[in-house]
């Protein structure tokens, strides 16, 4: 085991060598149990190794991608290593820690290094116009949030957000507790990422979740992976892909980069992947420009309208007749009774993504042969202004040949946080419905509020114009993962208190209110035994199964409490002896939780004897398991979607944030994006050549990238220039050095998610290093 670095180092001096063409294979594996050492150590991490993702064992911290039936032995990606050793790391934050390094000097390092550095153990608080972070005991921690929260003139000056990583039971108190104090501000990670999924998809299948399952697509004939990459950022995924393969799937990938893990996948699983060439992954690879997915979808729709006046088959009529709405307007938008708007259509399309029209008459080739299709996306589809719209033109596709509610075919949001969507399903939302607000009070005899509640963007709003004043924290790394660093941060200090319940050390905790606490909590990884009695908890995954969750190893420190009994020791504090919820009970036995749950949340009945059955259970959804579609009109609803795709202007690039191989959302593990062929550093843009040609962008020079938007200019410094086979005026950068681009009012239609896919920037010269860019820091950042 090696100990937590002391030096925080530069990431503006990469070594770049050529991207690579395949993922996984010996790399993987050796990397895995590198990180695994390094951080556990062979007597802690072998277990942590042996149990993640297995029945019995605990869900990997990292994403929401579902486990097969049957499972391999190393039921974990190279990046869920990461995460269970970062998790399970013996490394320690103590209070000497924090006696030795004032706050001011921990906002100067990076995340990288804040994360490197250990679990936290104890509660600790920062006072007003105090310097560092000192012990404070859980019972006084409690009394100053509940202080505090006394204090405001409305609940809703207070903000509860929450993070993907908190169980179901943790999440349905937390929700409790937020509405018993009297309010629905209860902003989630969900709001950045997948929110424009939910909203298209509620409106047009009546279910804000994706329909397949993993045999669905083991037995598609077609998977098109759109604004999506695997190989990092859901690995075990490239498995099902590839079994899918074998099976006879064919797949396009529609993505502005391309990306190793689609191209070829080396299964560290098998010989062939091991010491042989892997699979190829991608039949057609589309190249398409940043935001031009719904542009794709579109022109496809109409191909397939007019395929059908000659070829009935194209579409099925039987099933749009039977089980959708809205079909001839959608029809007529589509020019079903006019092909003289073909060629322009075509023509538009072509410009709007960057595809030569040969390309896209290859994909409708491939989608007409196909009588089973999924559509599989992820954040390169959500954060766009038109984010809403192109998943509803893709829920149209998918109706067009009734390719939802039957074996093999649906849709697929694939979710980037372990448990996001089972967080959202216990009511984890600014704007739950009144069934469920209704279901709640009767069962614990109250009136729940009924105005809707801030999201993650009214949050920052709010506390930047003084109408949110306490912020409380469950898990996250708000200020790292949120739009607009500037302002964000600016917006953090307004408050009078911030609070986070964490495991590790990060970005937030160093941007903080007039006072702050940081609250130490028991991860995945960690046995949770409230009075000597071994609890679990539960978790839903990306396709809607829920299963339980138990802890390997012993907690590094008796001063951490789990996050329920987090939550129901803030709760009795605040809401006082007399709240006649049995929160102490809840601390004590989850099953009790559940009782409730399973009365509360449709879908949940026996939750306690189904939660125990190995593998878990699926959660009811109506158009996959009947074609039964609970929307407005009470059948799948066809949408009018007028075409629309971001610009950049003469001068411009459109860029897009996105993750290194060694991250996961803002945990950065290492400095290293191997697939890419970036090492030991994270500052970098990445230009195609042509592009750089045309604008004067050496490569390995370095510049400024200034964002541009109507309040005015925003700045990220410092950024070596790497020529990169991007799509043709495109760019790309990681998160979050470039969210500080990203401007708070840029937001996608309907869902208010950032648009982090589809900056217009110019780049500038140079203004030169400083500490904090050299690091990694999002420049423009407000200081202690």
């Amino acid at each position: 085991m090696s100990k937590a670095p002391e030096l925080d180092p530069a990431q503006d001096a990469p070594d770049v060598r050529r991207p690579q063409q395949h993922a996984v294979g010996l790399p993987a594996v050796a990397n895995s149990i590198r990180v695994v050492g390094a951080q556990a150590g062979a007597k802690r991490g072998l277990p942590l190794l042996r149990d993640v993702n297995q029945t019995g064992g605990f869900d990997c911290p990292g994403c929401a991608w579902p486990e097969p039936l049957h499972r391999h032995p190393a039921e974990f990606c190279e990046n869920g290593a990461k995460a269970v050793a970062e998790e399970g790391t013996r490394r320690r934050v103590d209070p000497d820690f924090f006696a030795t390094h004032a706050v001011a000097d921990l906002a100067e390092k990076s995340g990288y290094w804040l994360g490197q550095q250990g679990r936290l153990t104890q509660p600790v608080h920062l006072a007003e116009h105090g310097t560092h972070y000192e012990p404070i005991t859980w019972d006084d921690a409690f009394a100053l949030i509940a202080a505090e929260l006394a204090d405001l003139d409305t609940p809703d000056a207070a903000a509860f957000y929450t993070s993907g990583r908190t169980s179901n039971e943790a999440a349905f108190l937390y929700q409790l507790f937020a509405r018993r104090l009297g309010t629905n501000n209860l902003p989630d990670c969900s709001n950045m990422c997948h929110e424009s999924s939910g909203s298209a998809l509620a409106e047009t299948i009546g279910i804000g979740k994706g329909s397949v399952t993993l045999d669905d697509l083991h037995q598609a004939d077609l998977i098109i992976v759109a604004g999506q990459n695997p190989g990092t950022n859901h690995p075990r995924m490239l498995t099902a892909l590839e079994k899918a393969k074998r099976a006879g799937a064919r797949i396009a990938t529609v993505n502005p980069l391309p990306e190793a893990g689609m191209q070829r996948f080396k299964n560290p699983q098998t010989a062939r992947g091991l010491t042989g060439r892997g699979t190829p992954l991608t039949d057609l690879f589309l190249q398409i420009k940043v935001g031009g997915d719904l542009a794709l979808f579109s022109i496809l729709n109409r191909m397939l309208l007019r395929a059908a006046a000659s070829d009935p088959a194209a579409i099925d009529r039987d099933f749009i007749d039977a089980h959708t709405h809205g079909f001839a307007a959608f029809a007529a938008h589509h020019g079903i009774d006019d092909p003289t708007g073909d060629d322009a259509a075509l023509a538009d399309a072509v410009e709007r993504t960057g595809l030569p029209a040969a390309e896209i008459r290859r994909l409708l080739a491939m989608v007409l042969a196909a009588d089973k299709i999924v559509v599989c996306w992820a954040m390169g589809l959500t954060q766009h202004k038109h984010a809403v719209p192109t998943i509803r033109e893709i829920v149209a596709f998918l109706l067009l040949r009734g390719n939802i509610g039957r074996p093999g075919a649906g849709v697929c949001p694939v979710r980037g946080h372990s448990n996001v969507q089972g967080d959202r399903t216990m009511g984890i939302w600014e704007r739950m419905p009144d069934r469920f607000l209704d279901a709640l009070g009767t069962e614990f005899d109250f009136a729940p509020p009924r105005d809707h509640g801030l999201d993650t963007v009214g949050t920052i709003r709010a506390m930047r114009d003084g109408r949110v004043r306490v912020f409380f924290a469950m898990g996250g790394n708000f200020v790292a993962a949120t739009p607009d660093t500037a302002a964000t941060e600016a917006a953090m200090r307004g408050c009078r208190l911030t609070v986070h319940v964490s495991t590790k050390l990060n970005r937030s905790h160093v941007v903080t209110g007039a006072r702050a606490l940081i609250l130490p909590a028991l991860g995945r990884t960690d046995i949770d035994a409230p009075g000597g009695r071994e609890q679990f908890v539960t978790v839903e995954d990306s396709m809607g199964i829920v299963h339980a969750s138990r802890g390997s190893v012993p907690p590094l420190s008796e001063g951490m409490r789990s996050e329920i009994a987090i939550v129901a020791g803030l709760a009795r504090a605040v809401l006082g002896r007399d709240d006649a919820v049995p929160w102490e009970a809840f601390a004590a036995d989850y099953d009790l939780i559940r009782e409730r749950i399973e009365r509360v949340v449709p879908g949940f009945a026996d939750y306690n004897a189904r939660a125990r059955v190995p593998g878990g259970f699926a959660l009811p959804h109506a158009p996959r398991d009947g074609r039964a579609f609970p929307t407005a009109t009470g059948k799948a609803n066809f949408t009018v979607n007028p075409v629309t795709s971001p610009e950049a202007g003469p001068g411009r690039l459109l860029l897009q944030t996105l993750r290194s191989h060694d991250q996961f959302n803002t945990t950065i593990y290492g400095l290293d994006d191997r697939y890419r062929g970036i090492h030991n550093g994270r500052r970098v843009v990445l230009v195609n050549p042509e592009d750089a040609a045309e604008l004067g962008l050496v490569d390995g020079a370095f510049c400024d990238l200034v964002s541009e938007w109507s309040d005015g200019d925003r700045r990220a410094p410092h950024f070596r220039i790497v020529h990169y086979p991007t799509a043709r005026g495109c760019a790309a950068a990681y998160f979050p050095e470039t969210n500080v681009l990203v401007p708070l009012d840029s937001v996608a239609e309907v869902s208010n998610t950032p648009t982090s896919k589809s900056i217009v920037v110019r780049f500038e010269p140079d203004s030169g290093p400083d500490g904090d860019h050299a690091r990694g820091e999002p420049a423009g950042a407000a200081r202690a």
